[in-house]
């Protein structure tokens, strides 16, 4: 497909050369065969001479990590002809990855779906959006008569704009099922849960930018320089102004490579290694005593824990030695403000939850929260892993972290216009209504398990998976078995990714094309919750559909087009996505996405070049004043003009200038000890001058702060508290006496309804020190988890390390991104690594004769055999292997190209690391493992 603009005389030349081909030729013996009522005589048109070329510059943002670079996509009369960097972006400043300079192939890539197919006799066979509407609508209708509304689950996106992940939630909510999900299950729901429940939200606290403040960072589970790489600008502006820099990773990494110290840890021992650096911190009274005093609530039974983990300790469970450990504690006490910055090395393991707690608490202890320069920052994956997370599909969540309570839908009816009999009586049951759903990460035991273990009234039948790849999820042999068994399977995608290949079924699939983030607009959400507006740069190519639109056909199809979208235009079968984000402004009030409506957006994203780049504020010019991105909360309606929250819990601002302090989400008190803040820590400006509750319409009467709210807002508000008074009356009052609408409490370090209240190291499930297992057990087996039986010590139990005596870790690749379908689909990427490989030591290929390009199996205690190019190097250490998980597109030494509808393989095709990953969930939130698991080699 050529997308070069032609000139009145290259298309002269273009119409003479077809003729002198003889293709016009070929087209008039074609007519003769045809009706003369249907075919007319016809002539190629001249070329409009000096026709005018119109040349827009739309402004867009990079589809890959979560960094938030934007893109200037020059588009000459609706053709995208050239991507220019967004020098004036205040996040990248110019810069790309190899990855952003090359989206511009990701709208245009010759592997993408084209038209909607079905699978029949083992073929893909091309269709109309019709028959694939009515089809799958009719199999819908079918499924949920025979085994109700919870026999399907749908697994979204966060490729998806917030408005199409919010859109998501509502369709599967009206539906009738919480069985929707998306990728940050996999990356960083360890994260929301561990952060929000220390320090009220499950977010990053600071930003990129920063970083500029820091005086040093520690960089664990977390390797930017490939993962995010523009991010590592920002640091290494940081190193340049003298910032330290820590890194602590099992593998020698390419962020590794800047660290003033390495520390190399075994993997699965980040608790043990962080309360080893709390040790020595509490030894030398490096912690910051009154931030402790006034702010945090339970460090004394932290420092009940930390005084188990003798320097001695550490060293032996973790392997670092103790000088190592001391030397990280001095540079992060003696260089404040320092940075913690995580990513999946921390958020990926069966205590996934417990590591975050540790490091947010390591953060606490010092005094590094709510100043610049300091903060738990945790990098997503996704262009819109935030986002999606903050109003997508969530399955124990209704957009903006409501939960699932009967309040929450309550609210959510109101603000949809809906009888709550209505939506209530769309689900199987109030129970199944308000119980969490099936997780992405375990989709397939929901098929596989044996009905009397579920906890619901059916397996599933039919899945969709809507812009997710596959092979990002572990045990794929257990997924194929499931996806063979199920009634349907639908892949919503603009391009077939590994589900499309990998099933092994002869019908009952379905393949729809969604367009790309370049062909539709709406909002996305960089990691540090700025928000920002993507413009359309192309109308959807071929026969893709944007996600939205797709959604509204099925939900018409389905009869209940008129409730999705009943505070929602409709143009053209697409929901008016403007629309959608002032409903999520109106919904929205616990996050602070209210404030962010589609003008504000709009108008930063034009005048970007008046955000200051270390500060992220708008100097000058119509958004003077603003954060970039209004980064949440931006509290109150538009009309408020909330600037944004660019560092969270922050008292030093006050709350209408972006200032907060902790959330009082948790009451009052605990075991007789006060949850809120100690007097005289509390927010510039504020006028209670300690501690307090949320605020609710008996609080504000108790203040005498009532009367200031109109009689409109008093009607609204009555009965209601801050999250669910839709008037936004109470957050305005609040605010305006300096105070923060979620209240002003401690951040805790004891989280009494967590399976550990303070962390406690836990030896991975598939340890190969058996020595260690029985001092530090995994939890006991759960009968019922995440509607789901659950196991934990039955695995722990089994010795494999004789037979596997090699740990098992995975990661990222600069080149490539999630699970790889469509950067291993662009020629400009796919040429930089083209083959799936394995790191090892010297030491360890030599035991089994495994040389540099050669191919070896890597074998898994599932029975998985993995065939891979050995990279021999000394980056990872004797006893560990290590792999990236963006590829697929084989299957145990199979190419799958085959299997792939006709010209939709990836330009690269590897074996997925995950086909031979093993069982592990988090305790809290169902994150799978994929940080530590064992295996073995053998010479291919």
């Amino acid at each position: 497909m050529s997308l070069q603009k032609i000139t009145p005389d290259e298309g002269r030349r273009r119409r003479r050369f077809l003729v002198g081909a003889g293709i016009t030729a070929g087209a008039g013996a074609l007519a003769r065969h045809l009706p003369l009522n249907i075919m007319q005589p016809a002539a190629a048109a001249d070329p409009v001479p000096n026709a005018p070329v119109k040349t827009e510059i739309k402004h867009t943002v990079c589809s890959h990590c979560s960094v938030g670079c934007s893109v200037e996509a020059v588009v000459s009369n609706g053709v995208w002809v050239r991507q220019e960097p967004a020098f004036d972006s205040p996040l990248n400043m110019g810069a790309h990855c190899a990855k952003g300079a090359s989206v511009r192939e990701h709208g245009f890539g010759e592997h993408r779906l084209r038209y909607p197919m079905k699978l029949v006799n083992g073929k893909y066979t091309r269709i109309s959006w019709d028959q694939a509407i009515n089809e799958i609508g009719d199999r819908l209708l079918t499924l949920r008569e025979k085994a109700g509304p919870d026999a399907l689950m749908v697994i979204g996106s966060s490729k998806h704009n917030n408005e199409q992940a919010y859109l998501l939630r509502k369709w599967v909510s009206l539906w009738g099922s919480n069985n929707v999900d998306h990728q940050a299950r996999i990356c960083h729901s360890t994260t929301v849960a561990g952060v929000a429940q220390t320090y009220g939200y499950g977010a990053m606290t600071n930003s990129f930018n920063d970083l500029h403040y820091s005086k040093a960072v520690l960089f664990i589970g977390s390797n930017p320089a490939e993962a995010h790489p523009i991010s590592m600008l920002h640091f290494l502006h940081a190193k340049e102004l003298g910032a330290k820099m820590i890194v602590i990773d099992p593998r020698f990494t390419r962020t590794a490579r800047f660290a003033h110290h390495y520390i190399r840890i075994r993997p699965g021992t980040d608790i043990a290694l962080v309360w080893g650096i709390l040790w020595h911190i509490f030894a030398n009274g490096w912690e910051d005593k009154k931030f402790i005093e006034d702010r945090t609530y339970g460090m004394e039974e932290v420092r009940k824990e930390v005084a188990k983990w003798t320097p001695e300790k550490v060293s032996d469970v973790t392997g670092v030695p103790e000088a190592a450990v001391r030397t990280a504690a001095e540079m992060l006490a003696l260089n404040r403000p320092s940075s913690v910055v995580w990513c999946m090395g921390i958020t990926q393991h069966h205590v996934g939850t417990a590591n975050v707690r540790a490091l947010s608490i390591l953060q606490l202890a010092l005094g590094n929260i709510g100043v610049p320069g300091g903060g738990a920052n945790i990098y997503r994956g996704h262009d819109n892993v935030q986002g999606a997370t903050d109003v997508g599909p969530n399955a124990d969540s209704l957009p903006g972290y409501y939960g699932l309570a009967e309040g929450a839908w309550k609210h959510f009816a109101t603000v949809w216009g809906l009888d709550y009999e209505w939506l209530k009586g769309r689900f199987g049951s109030k129970e199944l209504m308000e119980k969490p759903g099936i997780t992405v990460s375990r989709w397939y035991d929901a098929v596989n398990e044996q009905a009397q273990y579920m906890d619901q009234p059916s397996n599933l039948r039919a899945v969709f998976y809507w812009g997710h790849a596959p092979n990002s999820q572990t045990r794929l042999p257990d997924m194929k078995a499931a996806m063979q068994k199920l009634d349907m399977l639908v892949v919503i995608d603009p391009y077939p990714s590994l589900t499309a290949a990998m099933h092994g079924r002869q019908d009952g699939v379905y393949l729809l094309p969604a367009a790309s983030q370049f062909e539709t607009q709406g909002s996305v959400t960089a990691s540090n919750r700025s928000i920002q507006w993507r413009e359309r740069v192309i109308q959807p190519l071929f026969e893709c559909k944007t996600d939205h639109e797709i959604m509204y056909l099925f939900a018409r199809k389905l009869g209940f087009a008129n409730e999705l979208c009943k505070h929602i235009k409709v143009v053209h079968n697409e929901p008016v996505v403007e629309d959608i984000l002032r409903e999520i402004n109106r919904s929205c009030w616990t996050i602070g996405y209210t404030g962010c409506s589609p003008e504000r957006l709009k108008l930063h994203m034009e005048n970007k070049h008046t955000f200051n780049p270390t500060t992220l504020r708008a100097e000058s010019g119509p958004c003077k004043g603003d954060y970039y991105g209004l980064p949440w909360p931006c509290w109150g309606t538009p009309e408020m003009k909330h600037p944004g929250t660019p560092i969270l819990y922050d008292l030093s601002k006050t709350i209408a200038e972006g200032g907060l302090p902790f959330r009082a989400n948790w009451g009052v008190e605990h075991d007789g000890q006060s949850l809120l803040a100690a007097d005289g820590s509390t927010n510039q400006d504020s006028e209670i001058d300690t501690g307090y509750p949320e605020f609710d319409h008996v609080f504000l009467k108790k203040l005498g702060w009532w009367a200031e709210l109109t009689p409109l807002e008093q009607a609204a508000a009555e009965g209601k508290n801050w999250k669910t008074d839709l008037s936004g009356g109470i957050i305005r009052v609040a605010i305006a006496h300096g105070c923060a609408p979620y209240g002003n409490a401690r951040a805790r370090c004891h989280v009494w309804n967590f399976p550990d209240p303070v962390p406690v190291h836990r030896e991975p499930l598939l340890s190969p020190r058996r020595d260690l297992v029985a001092k530090y057990p995994t939890y006991d087996d759960k009968a019922n988890f995440w509607r789901l039986p659950t196991l934990y010590k039955s695995v722990q139990a089994v010795d494999f390390s004789k037979d596997y005596p090699l740990i098992m870790t995975s990661g990222r690749l600069v080149e490539y991104e999630g699970g790889g379908e469509e950067t291993r689909s662009n020629p400009w990427l796919a040429e930089l690594q083209q083959n799936m490989f394995c790191e090892v030591n010297p030491q360890d290929a030599a035991q089994v004769g495994a040389r540099l390009g050669e191919y070896i199996w890597i074998e898994t205690p599932t029975g998985a055999r993995l065939k891979m190019m050995a990279m021999v190097t000394p980056r990872v250490p004797p006893g560990m292997v290590w792999m990236p998980f963006h590829f697929g597109g084989w299957w145990m030494g199979e190419d799958l190209e085959q299997h792939y509808p006709e010209g939709g393989a990836p330009e690269v095709r590897g074996e997925s690391v995950n086909t031979g990953w093993t069982y592990g969930y988090d305790a809290v939130t169902m994150m799978q493992e994929t940080k530590v698991s064992l295996c073995r080699l053998a010479r291919a």
